[in-house]
């Protein structure tokens, strides 16, 4: 498709220009020819950054190096952001040295702030089970000026380490925490708690949540809700009840704020009268004793409906939200997207639609694109193609909410999974008008399908679609077109296009 060039070239009409091309060796093409055009024209760093965002995306790894270094020679200003989507794509690529590399020349670009980059990098490398480089990673780099934020990367790092049962080390980088001016937020009381309780190191999680306490404010109470939880439920595990009452009463008073009527009202007494068969039991006392209790806090009830929903236990996660409703607070989306996906893992698909489709509507709540794609990709995972496709015709048609890329791959999958391969090519067209570009694995699922049930021209189709955007066709594919023509008694005329395109790759 030619290109109708302005009279004058700005930075963002030509952004605009490449980003609407399907093709992100076209784009780049478009880009490099702009200086030719305009000679007064110069890139800035948005321009740049959309450039190396297209090419990244597509695995053009080589091509996206050299309009780093281009940008690098311009000395134009450069986000933080552009560099972590770089150090994902080489990580991604299997080219974590590159990545590193990259970040050690981060001086050398006109970027004053490496907080996304640092981060990025530190979780790829905790990812990949590279602890011992990770660490130094963190140490040779975290008293920079520009690593504005350590919170997000010292979370990470605990959070590996009680993964792996090292709670201990974990408390010791908490611990030392303020020698780096960072400061302990909810995720690091949350993540340790856990960690600690995991690792059976009861007293030194009790020790963490006496802390907390006393660092606490009015304004966070019930904020911490699914921590008090977490060590109360641990301790009741591990049959120390007598524990669980006298760090539940100081819960209440100290971490709830709850006035001494309310306090009255609990008897802590029968959970000594349970023993060690009657948990679930006794874990239900402590859940009424943390949400009736309590001071009422809307942040404290969608806390522990989230957490309990998240761990399966939907009846539990049902008594919260009623709870909530009594005391006049409306229920939030996170509550119903993590409800709607505990009644999908636990295999509940009519009541996980009817959350969206009545009971949210009950209370005023009005779903997101996030809570339909929730419930569009449970619909899938559970072969229910036919009634994701009346759903999302439903969700279309809801004001302001927009499918996204995310939403036509689900259903793409999901067509291609239950063998619907015409729905889901239809499906695809869908997604590509409203300029959604498919990842490789989506072109691959079409086509291996249609060429499964004979439509191989409309695979060959699908195939010069990609080839259009620069993408290579995996050896799976070929197989499968090579197999579905020789099944066909017309393989002289589509034959010689296949071998074409091939030999055009």
């Amino acid at each position: 498709m030619s290109i109708r060039w302005p009279r004058l070239l700005t930075p963002t009409h030509l952004s605009q220009i490449i980003r609407s091309q399907k093709n992100p060796l076209k784009a780049l093409e478009i880009f490099n020819e702009a200086k030719t055009r305009y000679p007064s024209y110069h890139h800035n760093g948005p321009v740049y950054a959309t450039m190396i965002r297209i090419l990244g995306s597509s695995g053009r790894v080589t091509e996206m190096k050299e309009i780093i270094n281009t940008m690098k020679e311009d000395s134009c200003e450069c986000q933080d952001i552009v560099f972590a989507g770089v150090i994902k794509t080489y990580a991604n690529a299997g080219l974590l040295d590159e990545a590193i590399s990259l970040f050690n020349s981060l001086p050398e670009f006109n970027c004053v702030n490496f907080t996304e980059s640092f981060n990025t990098l530190l979780e790829i490398m905790v990812r990949e089970s590279k602890l011992e480089d990770s660490y130094h990673f963190f140490m040779e780099n975290c008293r920079g000026w520009e690593i504005k934020s350590r919170a997000r990367s010292l979370n990470l790092l605990m959070s590996t380490l009680c993964g792996i049962n090292r709670s201990d080390l974990a408390l010791h980088i908490f611990q030392e925490m303020g020698y780096l001016w960072c400061y302990p937020d909810k995720k690091t009381y949350r993540t340790l708690m856990k960690g600690l309780c995991k690792d059976g190191k009861f007293t030194e999680a009790t020790n963490l949540l006496y802390l907390m306490l006393w660092k606490s404010s009015r304004k966070d109470c019930g904020t911490h809700i699914s921590l008090y939880r977490t060590l109360l439920e641990a301790l009741c595990e591990n049959g120390e009840v007598e524990e669980v009452m006298e760090v539940l009463e100081k819960v209440l008073r100290k971490g709830l704020k709850a006035p001494r009527r309310y306090r009255k009202q609990i008897d802590l007494s029968q959970l000594l009268d349970k023993n060690d068969s009657d948990i679930n039991y006794i874990k239900a006392l402590i859940n009424e004793a943390l949400i009736r209790g309590g001071s009422p806090s809307a942040d404290g009830y969608k806390a522990m409906a989230v957490d309990l929903y998240s761990e399966g236990r939907i009846v539990q996660g049902d008594i919260v939200l009623e709870e909530m409703n009594k005391k006049g607070f409306k229920s939030s989306l996170p509550i119903y997207e993590a409800k709607i996906a505990a009644l999908f893992t636990a295999g509940k698909v009519d009541e996980a639609v009817d959350v969206v489709e009545r009971e949210m509507i009950q209370n005023d709540c009005v779903p997101s694109l996030r809570l339909h794609n929730i419930v569009i990709k449970g619909l899938c995972d559970v072969r229910e193609s036919d009634w994701a496709i009346r759903y999302f015709m439903k969700m279309a048609k809801q004001v302001g909410c927009v499918p996204d890329k995310e939403t036509y791959e689900y259903l793409v999958d999901g067509l291609c999974y239950d063998g619907k391969y015409m729905e889901a090519s239809r499906m695809l067209e869908k997604m590509l008008i409203n300029s959604h570009w498919p990842r490789d694995e989506i072109y691959s699922k079409v086509i291996r399908g249609l060429c499964l049930i004979g439509r191989t021209y409309k695979a060959v189709l699908w195939l010069e679609e990609m080839i259009d955007q620069a993408k290579v066709p995996e050896m799976s594919v070929w197989r499968s077109l090579v197999s579905s023509i020789c099944c066909e008694s017309q393989q002289t005329e589509i034959l010689p296009v296949t071998l074409d395109e091939l030999g055009n790759l």
